[in-house]
């Protein structure tokens, strides 16, 4: 493989096709100790539930479930 003038190279189809890097979708190259790593940015379905799981357990306003719910419902 060769880099082009303008910094572009030719990933063969069968590598392309095994690493999910298909036309258009979104890729990140990343510096290693060894070279460079090219991968496809995870999935919409993956970063959302990799933002919930981060997500989970976090919200924590110091209330019991029964006062959240008597919040919720405008209960005095």
């Amino acid at each position: 493989m060769k880099i082009s003038e303008r910094g572009q190279i030719t990933i063969p189809k069968k590598m392309r096709e095994q690493y999910g890097l298909f036309p258009e979708c979104d890729v990140i190259v990343q510096p290693t100790d060894n070279g460079v790593l090219v991968r496809p940015v995870n999935s919409r379905r993956e970063q959302v539930e990799q933002w919930l799981a981060g997500m989970r357990g976090s919200a924590n306003a110091g209330l019991s479930t029964d006062e959240i719910m008597q919040l919720t419902r405008g209960e005095d």
